[in-house]
């Protein structure tokens, strides 16, 4: 039996050159969307962590009357930083280990008057920054 057609075994040079740039170009489109939408999502994960630390900071002000100061920090959490100015303090700590965010660096904690503030110095571990590189606030995360 012969054929009048030759028999193609698989595809041109040319169709998979045509193949590789129409998935570069959609990798080239959709990739940045997924990139910030990994970011945003960090960024959510280290407001709930602050959260939780406001949680048991505020557990920590209800059994000792007041929070613990800027020097104090989340130590004060891990145990008794001075059992006469905290003589209420629990038995057991209020965290098991010092806290770290999204890009394992530590949280910053600040004592403000009756209030505080935790910190996280976002993507670039550096205070300041712009965009995914924004210091989050834990007063600024339910904006």
């Amino acid at each position: 039996m012969t054929r009048n057609t030759p028999l193609r075994a698989g595809f041109s040079l040319i169709e998979l050159l045509i193949v590789i740039v129409i998935l570069g170009g959609l990798v080239a489109v959709v990739a940045p969307g997924l990139m910030d939408a990994a970011d945003g999502a960090k960024r959510d994960t280290v407001c709930l962590k602050m959260n939780d630390l406001k949680k048991r900071f505020d557990m920590f002000s209800l059994d000792n009357g007041t929070y613990p100061d800027t020097e104090e920090g989340f130590e004060a959490l891990l145990s008794n930083p001075d059992a006469d100015k905290y003589p209420n303090y629990r038995e057991k700590p209020y965290l098991k280990e010092l806290p770290k965010d999204s890009w394992k660096t530590p949280f910053i904690y600040i004592k403000k008057g009756s209030d505080i503030e935790i910190i996280s110095y976002g993507a670039d571990r550096k205070e300041g920054g712009e965009e995914n590189n924004k210091d989050i606030l834990f007063s600024e995360c339910s904006k």
